[in-house]
């Protein structure tokens, strides 16, 4: 026989349904790492991404800004700065290119893009910044922040004080790859405020950023940049994406004598991102020649049908090597099971052999002590 529930009474009703509002209305505060949507970019804006600045290197200028100091998280931007703190790392001499990192199993283990670490894997720093600039690793970033700073807190108060003493004034790191996390943040300013500082201090450090594919261990990455291969003189910096930030960009690209330093912030889509890149170093370049009396004006002459991205480019060379290495590592793979077979046999015999020998010495020794002994 069913049981049939009672009715609640009107009071409780009442009561349930009072915090069930008020659970509905807390609930976009909860969760910090919650899917949102990417920042809005400005209906009349010159670039159609949220936040955009465009610098002269040479000539320490600003040449052009749109919502620049729009607060946006920096996704994996984040590990220009990690890589910052490693290179002075091994500037101060506490660390060398080939000085052997172990992985520990929370850098194995954090999750997003990865280069493709494992746990107790023992790995050159060379390789894993590597990892951090082409493959944009998570794990290579948790990495090379628990060997540098101890740990990762240590590591991101060493990324915050950083931030500070180079003028970051509205920026804010929680960890080092740039994984979501509530409360940071940063702007296009400050993104190249950063940048102009790194490549002022390690200018040979490009030659991570402009690296197409990265082969660990058989696991092949490839470097996310558009503009590599692609636009003249582009050689770095880096990409990143999360849900709230839309597409970022650091760029940097040379022409002649000049250099040219960008970053975009919160471009809805990678078409997007690559083709207001182009136009900006396009404008900048316009700008600098005298071919145009500013960037905005130059911009309403560059219509985006104009630019025609490959975006699978770096992909497509990955593939390409991917195919290459794909003998050489079945032939590793081979020899290595052979080996591992073998080694295994040979423990098996050697087992096998000294429970042999052992049984007669057991045996006579019981005999022995079954004797008659004399009194």
């Amino acid at each position: 026989m069913s049981r049939i529930s009672r009715p609640l009474p009107f009071r409780a009703t009442a009561h349930l349904l009072f915090f069930l509002l008020l659970f509905a209305l807390a609930a976009p505060q909860i969760g910090p790492d919650r899917a949102v949507a990417a920042p809005a970019v400005p209906p009349h804006g010159f670039v159609g991404v949220c936040s955009a600045i465009l610098y002269d290197l040479d000539n320490d200028a600003i040449l052009f800004e749109q919502n620049a100091d729009e607060h946006i998280p920096p996704a994996s931007l984040t590990k220009v700065l990690s890589m910052f703190l490693a290179l002075d790392h091994i500037s101060a001499g506490h660390a060398a290119f080939d000085s052997v990192v172990p992985v520990s199993r929370a850098a194995a283990r954090t999750g997003g893009s990865r280069m493709g670490l494992r746990n107790r894997e023992q790995v050159p720093l060379e390789e894993l910044l590597m990892g951090m600039a082409v493959s944009s690793g998570n794990d290579a970033s948790m990495a090379v922040a628990e060997f540098v700073g101890g740990s990762a807190p240590s590591f991101v108060n060493m990324m915050n004080a950083k931030a500070r003493m180079l003028g970051m004034r509205d920026s804010r790191f929680r960890n080092p790859h740039g994984l979501p996390a509530q409360g940071q943040y940063t702007t296009a300013r400050d993104m190249l405020t950063l940048a102009r500082a790194y490549l002022r201090a390690y200018p040979w450090a490009l030659k991570f950023h402009n690296t197409h594919v990265l082969n660990h261990q058989g696991r092949v990455t490839w470097n996310k940049n558009p503009l590599l291969g692609q636009y003249p003189g582009a050689d770095g910096l880096k990409t990143g994406w999360v849900n709230a930030s839309g597409y970022n960009l650091i760029f940097t690209a040379s022409r002649g004598d000049k250099r040219l330093l960008a970053v975009i912030l919160g471009a809805p889509d990678v078409r997007v991102r690559g083709t207001e890149a182009c136009r900006l170093l396009d404008a900048g370049f316009q700008v600098c020649g005298n071919q145009a009396v500013s960037v905005a004006a130059a911009l309403t002459q560059m219509p985006q049908e104009n630019y025609r991205l490959d975006l699978r480019k770096t992909a497509h060379e990955a593939g390409r090597q991917y195919a290459q290495a794909q003998p050489e590592a079945r032939k590793q793979a081979k020899h290595g099971s052979q080996n591992k077979y073998a080694k295994n046999k040979k423990h098996k015999n050697r087992k096998a052999v000294k429970q042999r020998v052992s049984r007669p010495q057991h045996s006579r020794q019981a005999a022995q002590n079954s004797r008659p002994r004399a009194s």
